[in-house]
C-alpha cells in the first residue's frame, strides 16, 4: 500500500490562459492512466507504488480548477472539466487514456466518459448523485439539508463549504470512516502524503473545494446513459458514506458498467486494492 510522492510535477497552460496542475508517477513512455482525485485533495496523492511499477503505467493526476495549483474557474461545470481534460490530453499526446476517479472525482470523470474524452473508467468509492429523488428518504437529515441547498440555493451551499479547511476535512474523514479505513489513513507514510495533499488542495482557499461539492451534491448534468466506454464501479463493503446503495443504482444507469464489491474495506479501497483496480481497468480498455 506504500504511497509515495510523484516523480514529476508541472502545470499545463490551457488556451484560455489558465493552468492545469499535474503530477506523474512511473515511466514517461509507459501506458498513461489519468487520476481524478477525491474531495479537496491535490494532484500529489496517487495510488500504491506497486500498482504503478508492476503494471507499468504512467499515472497522471490532475488538480481540478481552484485546487492545488490549477487556476480557479468559479462558475465551471462538469462539461468544462471534460473540455479541460480533452485539451490536456491533446497537449500531452495522450490520446484517449483510461481514467481512475476517486470519491468526489467520480461525477467529473463520468462527464469525461460521457464526452468521449477517455477510453475507459474505474469509479472507485464514487460520490453518488445524492440529489437523485430515489435517495430522498434515505439520507441523514443534515446531508439532506446540504443537498437541498446545493440544488435550490447553490450560492448559500457554497458559502457553507467554503468554511472548510484541510484540518476539518482530515477530521471529517477520520470520524466518518470505519476502523478498517482509519487503519489505512493513520499509517504513517500514508498520513503524511494524504495530509500534504489536503494542504495543497486548500492552498488557494476553499472556493475550489466548495464549487466541486456544490456540483457533486446537486443534480448532475451528465448524460450517464450516453456513456459508450467501459466503466467499472468499485466499492468496499464497509463503505457507508459515498453511496446509499453502494453504487447499485449508479452502475445500472451506465450502459455495460460492472460493479465490484470488495470485502473488508470501505472508502480506502483505492489504496488497499489499487493493483486489482488498475489491472481490471487496463483489461477493459484493451491495454
Amino acid at each position: 500500500m506504500l504511497v509515495v510522492p510523484p516523480v514529476r510535477v508541472g502545470e499545463e497552460r490551457l488556451p484560455d490562459g489558465r493552468s492545469l496542475g499535474w503530477a506523474e508517477w512511473g515511466r514517461e513512455d509507459a501506458t498513461p492512466v489519468l487520476l481524478c482525485p477525491g474531495a479537496a485533495t491535490s494532484r500529489t496523492l496517487g495510488l500504491g507504488a506497486a500498482a504503478v511499477s508492476d503494471l507499468d503505467i504512467r499515472l497522471i493526476s490532475l488538480d481540478r480548477p481552484g485546487l492545488g495549483v490549477s487556476t480557479p474557474a468559479p462558475r465551471r461545470t462538469f462539461a468544462d472539466f471534460a473540455t479541460d481534460v480533452r485539451t490536456f490530453a491533446g497537449l500531452r499526446g495522450l490520446g484517449r487514456p483510461a481514467m481512475v476517479a476517486n470519491s468526489q472525482g467520480a461525477p467529473f470523470a463520468l462527464a469525461c466518459a460521457a464526452a468521449g474524452v477517455i477510453g475507459a473508467l474505474a469509479v472507485v468509492s464514487g460520490a453518488d448523485e445524492v440529489a437523485d429523488p430515489r435517495f430522498a428518504d434515505v439520507l441523514p437529515p443534515e446531508l439532506r439539508h446540504l443537498v437541498d441547498l446545493s440544488v435550490n440555493h447553490p450560492q448559500k451551499a457554497g458559502e457553507i463549504f467554503a468554511a472548510f479547511t484541510a484540518q476539518t476535512m482530515w477530521e471529517m474523514v477520520l470520524s466518518g470512516s470505519p476502523a478498517c479505513d482509519v487503519a489505512v489513513y493513520q499509517e504513517e507514510s500514508f498520513t503524511a502524503v494524504y495530509r500534504e495533499a489536503l494542504r495543497e488542495g486548500f492552498a488557494q482557499g476553499a472556493d475550489g473545494y466548495a464549487r466541486d461539492t456544490v456540483l457533486a451534491m446537486g443534480r448532475w448534468d451528465v448524460d450517464l446513459a450516453s456513456i459508450a466506454v467501459p466503466v467499472d464501479v468499485w466499492y468496499g463493503t464497509e463503505d457507508a458514506g459515498h453511496s446509499p446503495d453502494q453504487g447499485a443504482g449508479l452502475t445500472a444507469r451506465i450502459p455495460g458498467a460492472v460493479r465490484h464489491l470488495v470485502p473488508g474495506i470501505g472508502g480506502a479501497v483505492l489504496w488497499t486494492h489499487g493493483h486489482r483496480i488498475v489491472r481490471a481497468l487496463l483489461g477493459r480498455s484493451g491495454r
